[in-house]
């Protein structure tokens, strides 16, 4: 009499290829799930990039420092912030879309207030704070509640930044990395916003790199698909 198989042990040729079926199969939902997890963790960490839509996206520039004087004869220092997320933007008063969003720049600021590792910073390529002083109040109604710096002679906007058109609008993260830009005007109070704001405060930025309307990385195909190309 044949001796009884031993418990999980397979007793026949067929069993043992159903047990190999079995095995393959779930290494394959395994590898299923893993892969539809990753791909929605990358669409998390890329809606609010997608849709945003910068002009320059990446993680390999970090942002040059400056030191500038303002509004109060203050200096205004990027290394100063070193250690926070730091939405930085260029403008001057004879910009209109500068005008037409500083309001949002403003209410921005108040939106993040209560985020201690964010700072709102600008720089203004006019000669000073007399020559603003006015427009702002005229404008806002109030002090501008985020550091002014003044680059008259364009050291530091154009010849460290490269800007040549106003507004332009930098995300800087807490290690100093840029990792957006965008060029003209912005709604700046939107949800989207301070979504790609938290993302860069957590360090959970999108795998893609932006430049010269060219898409790469990871995030390029969710950006397609999130922002319809």
């Amino acid at each position: 009499m044949a001796e009884p198989s031993s418990p999980g042990t397979p007793s026949s040729p067929a069993s043992l290829a159903a047990h190999l079926v079995f095995v393959a199969l779930a290494a394959v939902l395994v590898y299923s799930f893993v892969s539809v997890a990753k791909e929605s963790e990358v669409r998390r960490r890329c809606a609010a990039t997608c849709l945003l839509k910068p002009e320059y996206a990446g993680a390999n520039r970090k942002a040059p420092n400056f030191s500038l004087k303002g509004m109060k004869g203050e200096t205004v220092s990027l290394d100063a912030y070193r250690g926070k997320v730091v939405v930085l933007n260029f403008w001057t008063k004879t910009c209109g879309p500068c005008m037409e969003e500083m309001p949002d720049l403003v209410e921005l600021t108040r939106v993040l207030r209560t985020r201690t590792d964010v700072a709102v910073v600008t720089v203004s390529t006019d000669e000073g704070p007399d020559d603003v002083r006015g427009t702002l109040k005229a404008l806002l109604k109030e002090e501008p509640p985020f550091p002014v710096g003044f680059d008259p002679d364009l050291k530091v906007v154009r010849d460290k930044y490269g800007t040549h058109l106003f507004p332009e609008t930098w995300i800087i993260d807490k290690e100093g990395i840029i990792r957006a830009r965008f060029d003209g005007p912005r709604e700046w109070t939107t949800g989207v916003v301070t979504e790609l704001i938290d993302q860069i405060r957590s360090g959970g930025y999108c795998p893609i790199e932006v430049k010269d309307g060219d898409r790469k990385g990871s995030g390029a195909q969710v950006c397609d698909s999130v922002a319809g190309g």
